[in-house]
């Protein structure tokens, strides 16, 4: 599964219909491509040029994919990659800004925020074994997202790093922060939050936030490896497994509050714009 494609110019791509997306928001023509092979369902992130963020677009096209998957029992893995050249940038600030600046309020902005919350949610809450495939820069909320997934697969080349702090923000995008801190421990997440250092492959996989990592060219070698033998378990219990995984870990966030976290986001922002 080798991701590589032509790079659509601004001339080739109409506007969106996302209603509430931001002027200035990237118009491509989807945000996110799927492809199904059996019971397995592909999906990219399709970036272009300097938009390789995850935006409002991206945001809601992938929350309705994964609504949809309630009425396909038939797709029994979901896999996560992107088209870019990196994985992802994270969550674009710029969109934030924007949104901020269009209502001082704050309400647009925390609309954008939730859209994350619930795209994390429907991500863990799939019936679907979801696996990421991670290649070239994984930041901020790119990380945050990928965690969600049940398996994590990494080239031995990418990069990983959560730059909010160093950015004068909270690490508040999609409820992530319990996820991450279930995942890979309090003591390394905080060290890397708090720092903000680029991290390799190599720590992402020590302290479990990689379960495989692989060169590039080995990488969906490294996917298909889980493909083979998971298509042949039963789907009952793939799915019950998968949600008592699921429910254990929760209760490691027996003090959630990521519905907070748009909240923490957007009062951040207005803070930093009144200086």
């Amino acid at each position: 599964m080798t991701e590589t494609g032509p790079t659509p110019t601004p001339a080739q791509v109409p506007t969106p219909a996302h209603a509430d997306t931001p002027a200035r928001a990237r118009t491509v023509p989807k945000a996110v491509l799927a492809e199904q092979d059996g019971p397995v369902l592909h999906v990219r992130l399709n970036p272009w040029g300097q938009y390789d963020t995850l935006d409002a677009v991206v945001l809601d096209d992938l929350v309705a994919l994964l609504d949809d998957l309630h009425e396909r029992p038939d797709i029994r893995i979901l896999t996560l990659s992107s088209l870019g050249t990196d994985f992802s940038l994270g969550a674009d600030r710029a969109e934030y800004q924007e949104a901020l600046a269009a209502d001082p309020s704050g309400v647009a902005l925390r609309r954008i925020a939730d859209k994350a919350h619930r795209l994390c949610q429907a991500l863990e809450n799939t019936h679907a074994v979801t696996i990421a495939r991670l290649h070239g820069r994984v930041i901020g909320a790119g990380l945050a997202l990928a965690s969600f997934c049940d398996l994590r697969a990494g080239a031995d080349t990418s990069r990983f790093r959560m730059p909010e702090v160093g950015i004068g923000l909270p690490p508040a995008w999609g409820g992530a922060m319990g996820r991450l801190v279930s995942e890979a421990g309090a003591a390394r997440i905080r060290e890397l939050m708090l720092t903000c250092e680029v991290f390799d492959a190599g720590t992402a996989q020590r302290i479990g936030l990689l379960h495989r990592t692989a060169p590039p060219d080995q990488l969906d070698k490294a996917v298909e490896s889980w493909i083979r033998p998971l298509v042949r378990r039963s789907p009952e219990a793939l799915v019950l497994t998968k949600r008592m995984l699921a429910g254990f870990a929760r209760a490691d966030r027996t003090a959630d509050v990521s519905l907070l976290d748009s909240h923490l986001l957007a009062a951040s922002l207005h803070q930093r714009a009144r200086g």
